[in-house]
């Protein structure tokens, strides 16, 4: 399935069944495997597909928000409706018919999924953040939703799990933030926050000119730290979650510290080079997990969040 921009024009669900709309959104997912966790395959098969449902959604809007052509804010707004048909009709997108029975079966409200909208509604016309408070509150709508819908699947609705989860997905979105600030930038956008970049001495020209200055360094070194102690924070659910879900958690906590690991090497520099894993990394990342699960210690060694 060749879909490199979701169209959110209905696709023909009609007479379709569930199962053929759950296997539209594995499709989807397999098609993008370098953003959906490798440890996911190692889930039970009857939770994995309403975590494809999820995947649907979640690459959909995201989509929507970055790269679609047209009225952006319109086609998110049928986005929305097609949601709210999961909660009071049948929707007529195929992913959405999938999303409805995920919905359905582990009674998932209807924030979460609609905060993502939001946060791509805002991308539409907020292009920098004043401060990390606010940084942080586009945070809880872009990522923090992602991982309390995946809780909802595998069982938990204790709010003091969701809040350890909110700092791990938190973690993960400012990771990519500082990963990818030059490409952002190309994209009109800055989520280094004004405030931390007036105190470092940081001006838009030295991002627009790909200039990494040593006070954009010990900016990005600053911005690094800080969201080390997130992840630290929120490591605390990998002991508290159902098996299923330990290691898949582990490996995005590993895979976001690993890319603040990259940025660390390469002094800092975000601007001239994009810091990335490869797929070795990747499986290596995944075989450690596995092994130490396995003989039953904590997925992740402690020294990964030195």
């Amino acid at each position: 399935m060749d879909l490199p921009v979701i169209d959110p024009a209905p696709r023909t669900f009609g007479a379709a069944t569930p199962e053929s709309a759950f296997r539209a959104c594995e499709a989807l997912a397999r098609s993008h495997y370098e953003n959906f966790s490798v440890g996911t395959r190692l889930i039970p098969k009857g939770v994995r597909r309403h975590l494809y449902a999820v995947y649907a959604f979640c690459r959909g809007v995201d989509d929507l928000g970055d790269e679609a052509s047209g009225d952006r804010m319109a086609l998110l707004d049928e986005w929305e409706r097609q949601l709210r048909l999961c909660y009071e009709g049948m929707p007529s997108h195929v992913y959405f018919a999938a999303l409805r029975e995920t919905i359905r079966e582990f009674d998932i409200p209807a924030e979460p999924f609609l905060k993502l909208i939001e946060a791509n509604r805002r991308d539409q016309t907020v292009k920098r953040h004043p401060d990390y408070a606010e940084l942080l509150d586009y945070c809880d709508h872009s990522a923090n939703p992602v991982g309390r819908i995946a809780l909802y699947v595998f069982g938990h609705r204790e709010p003091e799990l969701h809040a350890l989860s909110d700092y791990t997905c938190t973690a993960l979105q400012l990771t990519n933030f500082w990963q990818d600030a030059a490409r952002d930038y190309a994209m009109g956008r800055i989520y280094i926050p004004q405030s931390d970049m007036a105190d470092y001495g940081v001006s838009e020209e030295t991002i627009a000119q790909g200039n990494a200055t040593p006070e954009f360094r010990r900016l990005m070194r600053f911005e690094v730290e800080r969201t080390k102690d997130l992840f630290r924070r929120g490591y605390a659910l990998a002991h508290r979650v159902v098996k299923p879900v330990r290691i898949d958690l582990a490996l995005f906590t590993a895979g976001g510290l690993s890319i603040l690991r990259a940025i660390e090497k390469q002094d800092y520099d975000t601007l001239s080079r994009r810091p990335a894993l490869s797929k070795f990394g990747k499986a290596r990342l995944l075989g450690t997990a596995w092994l130490r699960s396995r003989v039953g210690l904590s997925p992740l060694p402690q020294r990964m969040f030195n």
